[in-house]
């Protein structure tokens, strides 16, 4: 007689229990099956007893060579064995049938998944890890850390992937991917945190699957030339649709509304003059010298020009920073005085 094989089937932690692939749905209700496992309550056991499939569950205090013993004697007689592989992997019994099958038995060992992972699935993991560090008996830093506490951590990351990007090298296999892989985590992490510490709140929690929802809805609704039907060409097009949507949602009546004055001061100025383009609204702007504007073509020249700025500003002592940052609330100050007289004019 043909020996049989055994067939170890393993199911993700992150899927529902009842969801089970189409090729091991068909082996465990193959009525020739012999199904095992050693774990009587796995979560996919209810769903099997439903369709009325035969499991025999191994006592548990048996070890896992005398369990090895058992599986691969069956299956020397011609039996199709099925595992039900337990939530922890049962490790030690797969070592211990690979070292039993490893002297000369024609019995075959495959793994066939139970159920796969989707994409963005080990997110649960990380939520996991998250609710246990912040619940109780777990880590009483974590345990004590507020929204507020968090920010400069929320920066500091962000700026540290900012940095490995600009540090080349993350579209090639090698160290500088891995640091960007790292980093993004960095970064994810900060939005799993700040998610539970919200799930905490007393009277109006919110967890990361409500986030999740929030900006995959925005998303959606921003890209109307995706999901809609509407016209967008270019990029110049969909940034505009996106500005022109989002100031309908949010009730923006000014340029300015939504501008954080804590951006950093260039990034300030920046999306200040970009607000006030795309409103077309005029502002008078110091003049470049001639000379200056000619040789300024490229972005280093601007990077070049922006750096003996900065040490001319030091030679005076003052501080480029707070310099620009003076100057781009005065900026600001000039779209707000613009849009009021707009509008007294319009309500006159």
């Amino acid at each position: 007689m043909a020996a049989g094989r055994i067939v170890l089937i393993p199911f993700s932690p992150r899927v529902a229990p009842g969801l089970l692939s189409a090729a091991a749905w068909r082996l465990i209700t193959t009525p020739d099956t012999i199904v095992h496992t050693g774990s009587p309550d796995h979560p996919v056991l209810p769903y099997l007893d439903d369709v009325d499939v035969q499991i025999v569950v191994f006592d548990e205090e048996a070890s896992a060579h005398e369990i090895a013993a058992d599986l691969v004697g069956q299956a020397e007689a011609g039996a199709t064995v099925a595992w039900v592989v337990a939530p922890d992997g049962d490790g030690a019994l797969a070592q211990a049938l690979g070292e039993r099958l490893a002297y000369g038995s024609d019995v075959e060992l495959e793994l066939l998944p139970g159920s796969y992972d989707l994409p963005g699935a080990k997110v649960l993991d990380l939520i996991a890890v998250m609710d246990r560090l912040r619940s109780p008996g777990g880590c009483p830093w974590d345990a004590q850390q507020t929204h507020r506490s968090l920010v400069k951590y929320l920066i500091e990351e962000a700026y540290e992937t900012v940095e490995t990007i600009e540090d080349g090298g993350y579209d090639e296999p090698g160290p500088g991917r891995d640091a960007l892989r790292e980093e993004l985590g960095d970064v994810l992490l900060q939005v799993a945190f700040h998610s539970r510490i919200a799930q905490e709140h007393p009277t109006d929690p919110f967890t990361i699957d409500e986030v999740a929802e929030g900006i995959a809805n925005k998303l959606i609704g921003r890209h109307p030339h995706v999901f809609a039907g509407a016209s967008a060409d270019t990029a110049g097009d969909v940034e505009a649709n996106w500005e022109r949507i989002k100031a309908v949602e949010k009730g923006r009546t000014s340029a300015v509304e939504g501008v954080p004055l804590g951006l950093p001061s260039l990034m300030l100025a920046d999306k200040l003059l970009k607000r006030a383009n795309n409103s077309e609204i005029p502002i008078k702007l110091p003049n470049l010298a001639p000379d200056l504007s000619r040789d300024t073509t490229n972005a280093s020249d601007v990077g070049a020009l922006l750096l003996a700025v900065t040490a001319h500003a030091r030679a005076l002592g003052v501080d480029p920073e707070e310099a620009m940052r003076v100057a781009a609330r005065s900026l600001r100050d000039q779209i707000v005085a613009w849009e009021a007289s707009r509008d007294a004019g319009v309500a006159g």
